[in-house]
């Protein structure tokens, strides 16, 4: 079974991140890590395949230099191989232009099962993995607090507000899990050795026959107008309570829309 996780360097959340002059993310002046959110994706990927007779296991991601960082990441927790997709004219594209190089990468990687995070931890779209199905032309099942393969089905369970339900598809298919899914592996020495000698392939838009004008900033679907920094943080209230405490906080809630 050939199992593809999508997976994204993203910025340190606790870092001080902000625009460039074209309104991407500045991504030169934030440390940069393995979306946490993938690294969920990552481990539902390694128990399918101890669970399976024979399974290869290859990481997938699209970015600059800094990108094969995530990867390396993803290989030492106990990934086979890895794809690097690299091109400058990649610069500045939207999550529907990234599906369509996600999903060209991954036809031609070979693939029976694609696994992804529910959702970056920069952008927060969530909408990959609906798109890549539907440019592969497979079944998608999301959301998955539960997953596993038998027989050439993907199970999983997907858990709701008020319930859960359970979900298959047969097999090419993609799925998304949740941080519910299982705590991630933290690498051993061994996985951090082993990684530095498993392949990482590096591809571009013309090994992927896309051309230039589909991705980036003048392919996007989806751009940013404008943007503006976050407030400083300014001293917060105290409400000293004399007898009207609640009262006070109270009011203080209705007069912010809190309540």
């Amino acid at each position: 079974m050939r199992i593809v996780v999508t997976v994204k360097h993203v910025p340190d959340a606790t870092g001080d991140r902000h625009f460039a002059k074209d309104l991407t993310v500045d991504r030169d002046d934030v440390d940069g890590l393995l979306s946490e959110l993938d690294e969920y994706a990552v481990e539902q990927a390694l128990q399918i395949a101890d669970a399976a007779d024979d399974a290869e296991i290859t990481v997938l991601t699209v970015g600059p230099e800094d990108a094969k960082d995530a990867l390396r990441k993803a290989l030492s927790m106990g990934a086979d191989k890895a794809v690097h997709v690299e091109d400058d004219d990649l610069h500045g594209t939207d999550a529907i232009g990234t599906s369509l190089v996600l999903a060209k990468a991954i036809e031609k990687a070979g693939y029976d099962l694609v696994i992804s995070g529910m959702a970056s931890t920069d952008g927060t779209m969530g909408v990959l993995p609906a798109l890549l199905a539907e440019r592969l032309g497979v079944p998608q099942v999301t959301l998955l607090s539960e997953v596993s393969v038998e027989d050439g089905v993907v199970k999983g369970r997907r858990d709701g507000d008020t319930a859960s339900e359970q979900l298959e598809a047969s097999l090419p298919a993609v799925v998304s899990v949740t941080d519910q899914s299982g705590e991630a592996r933290y690498p051993s020495f061994k996985g951090i050795m082993a990684a530095k000698k498993k392949p990482v392939q590096s591809w571009d838009l013309e090994d992927l026959e896309i051309e230039a004008d589909e991705v980036g900033l003048d392919g996007s679907w989806t751009k940013v107008d404008g943007a503006t920094e976050r407030p400083a943080r300014t001293a917060g209230t105290i409400v000293k309570d004399e007898g009207e405490g609640g009262k006070q906080l109270a009011e203080f809630l209705a007069g912010q829309k809190f309540i």
